[in-house]
């Protein structure tokens, strides 16, 4: 009988999650749910059904088909629907990303679904990032469900995603600023994606977690770094020096948008920048690393990924 439904498993949070279940054995296979948009018969879920895993079609768009995924589970992760335009031009209440995490979350309920874990992010209650405006809704729609149980997991800002920080930087190709514009800074802690994924199923497969409910959870390392350290990692990597200059909201909107970027893109994004000067991804609280612990794990170092990522063989 299946314990566990996934949401996007084919992303890059819930792949990680779903690999870690299966590579630390923290679930049988045959326990777990990957509820796909795309075809349950897609060739890309065909190695892990052969492990026992169930595949079901299921989308954010069809609460009907949800609800049908989610039947006979007792625990479902709903990782946050990747689809960022919903929330552009300040969308209103229920018409954001959270619109998502509303449906998936009632079809759990209408599923009698016992517990439900979601994916927020590492910034602030009530941020002044655009990114985390669907997060804090879909938070305060779980808090009011007082016949629900359900644990919200507050992911740290990705090692993985620095580029979108450090002002869209490149890092595949050969980008040639020298100099970065960003609307401000201030420390952050970091964390893989991969280091997540594991801490994220350790956090569901452990029994006293699943007997909680009403918990918040942050997971990412108590050690920070500013965009400022960022470039002059950056800088080590390439063997050139990338300056990081810190201009107005204003000015920065203005340049990213003659650089060819969506405006209302620009405009969503440039608002991360006011909650990282009021120090909202700055985690104090060591579960992340006492959770990697557990599996003889270490938190991956965001120069480490830096390094993987611009090619260096430092």
């Amino acid at each position: 009988m299946p314990q566990l439904a996934i949401t996007g498993a084919s992303g890059k949070l819930g792949g990680a999650v779903l690999h870690n279940l299966l590579k630390y054995n923290l679930l049988p296979p045959n326990e777990l749910v990957v509820s796909t948009s795309s075809s349950a018969d897609d060739p890309l879920w065909a190695p892990i059904k052969e492990k026992g895993v169930i595949v079901r079609q299921a989308s954010y768009d069809d609460s009907e088909s949800m609800e049908k995924a989610f039947a006979g589970c007792k625990c479902v992760l709903i990782v946050s629907t990747p689809r960022i335009e919903m929330d552009f031009d300040d969308a209103p209440y229920g018409k954001g990303r959270e619109a998502h995490h509303f449906a998936a979350i009632r079809a759990a309920r209408a599923a009698n679904v016992r517990h439900i874990y979601y994916t927020s992010l590492g910034f602030g209650q009530n941020s002044k990032s655009g990114v985390m405006v669907a997060h804090n809704r879909t938070e305060e729609f779980l808090q009011m469900l007082s016949d629900t149980h359900f644990t919200i997991i507050r992911e740290g800002l990705y090692n993985e995603s620095w580029p979108l920080y450090l002002g869209h930087y490149d890092a595949t190709n050969e980008d040639g600023r020298q100099e970065v514009l960003v609307a401000g800074d201030g420390p952050i802690s970091w964390a893989a994606i991969d280091d997540l994924g594991l801490a994220t199923a350790s956090i569901i497969t452990d029994e006293q977690s699943s007997c909680s409910s009403g918990v918040t959870i942050t997971l990412a390392s108590t050690g920070t770094h500013t965009l400022e350290d960022i470039a002059a990692m950056v800088s080590r990597a390439k063997s050139r020096n990338i300056a990081l200059k810190v201009v107005s909201r204003e000015e920065h909107e203005q340049y990213y948008k003659e650089r060819g970027m969506d405006p209302r893109y620009v405009t969503w994004w440039a608002k991360t920048y006011a909650a990282l000067k009021e120090n909202e991804c700055e985690n104090q609280d060591r579960t992340f690393e006492r959770l990697l612990a557990k599996y003889e794990r270490t938190p991956k170092s965001l120069e480490q990924t830096i390094n993987e990522m611009v090619g260096s063989k430092r």
